[in-house]
């Protein structure tokens, strides 16, 4: 077998290659991060049979991916690494040396020594995945400030509105209005069949008339402060807001066409739907890559910690939280789900309450039980078929 490792990099990549006897049979070379360099990598790689080779690259941010994905389209066999492998081995040299050539060498040796887990067409998919599911992170957390802004905003010009608008300040028919007219004063002097039908029509008919003529009463003893530049920073905010909302629809309907492309066993448990199952599969990737599940519960961060000393050990810890955040929200959030959509959960997780476990914990311990099941699921390829 040749192990061919590569050491990527933004602009430029490194690969050398070893024979499985440890003979160096390809000397470091570097290629450039674009079509002629990859070109250079294909003709050095054709000197070599190709069902012999095995690329290995570490899994490193997003600068191995287009590589990645143009020597998986070529039927190369390709490995991703996780990096603390070549630096347990690095480690292990007398001498402390880092460099781009040494890391190719160290990458390849890292293939031979501890083993890989060939990349297959579908995990191009879940790579593809994990960033829109990231995306979808980065545009949530972003409209949530935005929101929290907004409040601050309405908090300072009309403060009023947080009481009025039953369902909270966050709905159409308050951004209709804040778009509209933000300031107390252009409320109070608006006809009242205008401000009735702008209400009724932005709420589908939930405010009415009597809601018209209140709004207009809170306005004109609104304490806030009357100024034109908040109202101008309340319509910018709103239009973030709904910005990062359309965002989010386009980024959630590219994942829902990928996990049906997949056609993943994970959609057959009731109760975990395509933005979980995504984010599920796109940080987990190759379940064969974990031995068991208690080594899944651990990459999401869902075991207990350990806490021993001399004699002591503890028996009750929390868990440790030191895996993946995103993968391990996706499975507290999915298990309370299922737990609300499959008796087999439910019955679970009542008895784990019914033990005095609070629902949080409850809740974590049926977690364990669904990662279980999903490591089942995904390593046979079977469906969901508890009752």
């Amino acid at each position: 077998m040749i192990y061919l490792g590569i050491d990527v990099a933004k602009a430029s990549h490194v690969a050398a290659a070893i024979t499985s006897d440890g003979e160096v049979i390809l000397k470091p070379f570097s290629f450039n991060n674009s079509c002629s360099g990859f070109a250079k990598l294909k003709s050095r790689l054709d000197e070599f049979p190709c069902d012999s080779l095995l690329i290995g690259l570490e899994s490193t941010a997003h600068y191995g991916e287009n590589l990645i994905a143009y020597l998986v389209q070529n039927a190369y066999q390709v490995a991703l690494l996780n990096p603390l492998q070549t630096a347990a081995l690095r480690k292990s040299a007398i001498r402390k040396t880092k460099t781009d050539k040494i890391d190719s060498f160290l990458i390849a040796k890292s293939m031979m020594i501890d083993g890989y887990c060939p990349l297959e067409p579908d995990d191009i998919q879940l790579l593809k995945l994990r960033g829109l599911c990231k995306t979808r992170q980065n545009l949530i957390l972003l409209r949530t400030r935005c929101k929290i802004q907004l409040g601050a905003f309405v908090d300072q010009l009309f403060p009023e509105l947080n009481g009025f608008f039953r369902a909270g300040l966050h709905i159409n028919v308050s951004y209709t209005l804040l778009k509209l007219h933000p300031r107390p004063s252009e409320v109070q002097s608006l006809h009242l069949t205008y401000l009735s039908n702008l209400l009724q029509k932005a709420s589908r008919g939930k405010y009415t008339k009597a809601d018209a003529v209140h709004l207009r009463e809170l306005a004109r003893q609104s304490i806030g402060t009357d100024h034109p530049s908040l109202a101008l920073q309340i319509k910018q905010t709103i239009a973030q807001i709904e910005l990062f909302s359309e965002q989010l629809n386009q980024v959630e309907h590219e994942i829902v066409g990928i996990m049906d492309n997949l056609n993943s066993p994970i959609m057959t448990v009731p109760g975990i739907g395509h933005i979980n199952g995504a984010m599920i599969l796109s940080v987990i990737g190759d379940v064969t890559r974990f031995s068991s599940p208690a080594k899944l519960l651990a990459f999401a961060g869902l075991d207990p910690a350990v806490i021993q000393s001399g004699n002591f050990t503890a028996r009750s810890t929390r868990m440790s939280k030191r895996g993946n955040s995103m993968l391990r929200y996706a499975l507290i959030n999915a298990a309370h789900n299922v737990v609300r959509n499959n008796h087999t959960f439910a019955q679970y997780y009542a008895s784990k309450v019914a033990q005095g476990k609070s629902h949080y914990c409850a809740l974590g311990h049926t977690a364990h039980k669904l990662v279980r099941v999903l490591f089942t699921l995904l390593t046979k390829n079977i469906r969901f078929d508890l009752p």
